[in-house]
């Protein structure tokens, strides 16, 4: 009995959702981390004008790579929805008139790395996991 590769298909709307939802909520969770760590304390509008340059750069990435069609991995769609959030997000604060220090984009690009290709990470560590498991239980009943 041989044993093949599993079938590589593009991802249910389930798991589109839950992608889509955790980038935005990790992109809102680095505004509103960076503001308070700079004292400006949350305030709806405040968090909103920083929010919504990188929100527009998570969009952008996420339709230039389409990565609705695997929104987990982390090589494409992940790495390219990571620079696109960073450097849509900072060109867009530019022309805003918001400031964008060269340590604001080190620090961006660092933290929005670790979140945006974090999760993809661990979700394909457990995906690698459940697939091996269900292998060695199905390779079990037969």
């Amino acid at each position: 009995m041989t044993q093949t590769t599993p079938v590589r298909r593009p991802a249910a709307t389930r798991t589109i959702v839950l992608a889509a939802v955790a980038d935005l909520v990790l992109v809102l969770v680095f505004v509103l981390i960076g503001r308070s760590s700079h004292s400006e304390g949350f305030s709806l509008g405040g968090s909103l004008v920083t929010f919504w340059p990188f929100a527009v750069g998570l969009v952008v990435g996420w339709l230039a790579t389409r990565a609705w069609r695997y929104p987990v991995r982390v090589v494409l769609p992940g790495i390219p929805i990571w620079l696109f959030t960073v450097v849509v997000g900072m060109f867009l604060r530019v022309l805003s008139g918001q400031g964008v220090e060269v340590s604001f984009v080190i620090v961006a690009l660092i933290v929005l790395g670790v979140f945006l290709l974090g999760w993809r990470l661990i979700a394909g560590a457990v995906a690698k996991r459940t697939d091996k498991r269900a292998a060695k239980s199905s390779a079990s009943r037969a």
